[in-house]
């Protein structure tokens, strides 16, 4: 059997959303000593939505797949809705991750849920829902 699934494959080889936001409206980034990945996400919010979002990510396939696919499932969602993106949505629509690779969806959620933060202490006037 495969150690990884076709879409973390497909993700790690062709990566969505890769680069830099100059001008974000919130940054988020955390990194995982222990095993070296660092993630950063760029999110550009408008009316309270997440028209785009782009990620940089230092680290194994899973990390990347995980960064690449966790931007697509929040990009052009509502704010509350990103907000609520978990480490095992993002797992399941890789098709799974080997369980020692879990930590990388988790490093994903956390990076999204900090460059939210991000966003509301630069935009103290967005309103959470």
């Amino acid at each position: 059997m495969a150690l990884y699934s076709e879409k973390v494959m497909d993700h790690f080889r062709n990566p969505r959303n890769v680069g830099v936001i100059e001008d974000a409206d919130g940054v988020g980034e955390v990194g995982n000593a222990k095993c070296g990945d660092i993630m950063k996400i760029y999110l550009k919010i408008e009316n309270g939505i997440v028209e785009d979002v782009k990620f940089e990510t230092f680290g194994c396939a899973s990390a990347v797949a995980s960064s690449s696919m966790a931007t697509e499932l929040i990009k052009g969602k509502p704010v509350s809705e990103a907000l609520k993106l978990t480490n095992q949505a993002v797992a399941e629509a890789l098709d799974g991750l080997p369980a020692y690779k879990m930590h990388c969806s988790v490093l994903a959620e956390e990076a999204i849920k900090n460059a939210l933060e991000d966003y509301y202490k630069k935009h103290p006037e967005a309103k959470r829902d």
